[in-house]
């Protein structure tokens, strides 16, 4: 039997798209320091960039990466920062 049935399910795009981002951030920056890069220089150098090859290719990074636009992934970091703080 179906508990919500009748009920209304909300999503909250926003929230999952945040959430997506944070786990894909984890995972390249757990690559980057598994091939022995410092992830944050990386990670800013490809930001500031847009070259893809400051991103390790080693499981994937690389092209998970080049899913989130630039933008999208520089505000994740920013809120996140901030929340941080609070």
């Amino acid at each position: 039997m179906d508990e919500n049935k009748g009920y209304t399910v909300k999503f909250d795009i926003e929230q999952d798209k945040s959430q997506q981002i944070k786990d894909l951030v984890k995972e390249v920056y757990t690559a980057l320091t598994e091939k022995g890069y410092k992830p944050v220089n990386q990670l800013v150098g490809y930001i500031m960039s847009g070259d893809p090859t400051y991103i390790t290719s080693y499981n994937n990074a690389r092209n998970l990466i080049k899913k989130v636009e630039r933008d999208e992934l520089l505000e994740e970091l920013v809120k996140s920062y901030f929340d941080h703080l609070k």
